[in-house]
């Protein structure tokens, strides 16, 4: 059956990527909906081949779990997963943090300072999805600076897993704090003040868990179209 939002549109992989991602952020698709293949490509009015490569790139971005013989679900993160991973950035964002201290350029601090402005940008906008995403991304810039393939690929899976993680459980009447946290980190690592960044570091980590309530577990809908319109 054809689409009714997207007939006629020539939608590429990494659109229908972020539609779905931006379903599964603003509550839409909750942990644990089957994502079909045959409804996603009359949706999306592409082959399910397509849709084959968009379900193994969310899956590798930690947003979806493929099940073999039975298909694809939204990742539904447990609790005590949750706390781990957050556990987890903790101790490595400090040390993340103390390589920064050290060794960030000039051209580093401007990088960090740009991104700042990207993400109060997204919240202007109310881009939830952007504003998610250049969240996280400002940890990701952290951990390239310090030029350790081993942390950045650490603070990739960290950051990926957190993003799912805030967006299913984050409370609805929370105010993003990221730009001004962010901008106040940059402040500390600009005057190589060690104790100082390591410390807002935790405070940042700390605010955004507090945020979040894992006690409730958003109900499931098997809707897709509704979910994706």
């Amino acid at each position: 059956m054809p689409s009714l939002e997207f007939a006629g549109r020539n939608i590429s992989t990494r659109q229908i990527e972020e539609k779905i991602w931006l379903a599964i952020a603003e509550r839409r698709l909750c942990p644990g909906v089957q994502l079909k293949e045959g409804q996603l490509s009359g949706i999306f009015n592409v082959s399910r081949a397509r849709i084959r490569q968009v379900l193994s790139a969310l899956q590798r971005d930690g947003l979806v779990r493929i099940i073999p013989n039975r298909g694809a679900f939204v990742a539904r993160p447990s609790t005590q997963e949750a706390q781990d991973v957050f556990g987890v950035r903790r101790m490595v964002e400090q040390r993340v943090v103390e390589r920064v201290v050290e060794h960030a350029s000039g051209a580093d601090l401007e990088r960090l300072r740009r991104h700042v402005g990207i993400e109060r940008e997204a919240i202007d906008h109310a881009a939830t999805t952007e504003i998610i995403r250049q969240s996280g991304g400002f940890h990701l810039l952290l951990a390239e600076i310090t030029q350790s393939a081993f942390l950045t690929g650490a603070m990739r899976d960290l950051v990926t897993r957190s993003s799912l993680i805030t967006a299913i459980y984050r409370k609805t009447d929370c105010r993003n704090c990221g730009p001004d946290e962010h901008e106040s980190l940059v402040e500390a690592i600009t005057r190589r003040d060690r104790e100082k960044a390591m410390a807002l570091m935790i405070h940042h980590l700390e605010h955004l868990e507090a945020e979040l309530d894992l006690a409730v577990t958003p109900p499931a809908s098997d809707d897709l179209r509704r979910a994706l319109a």
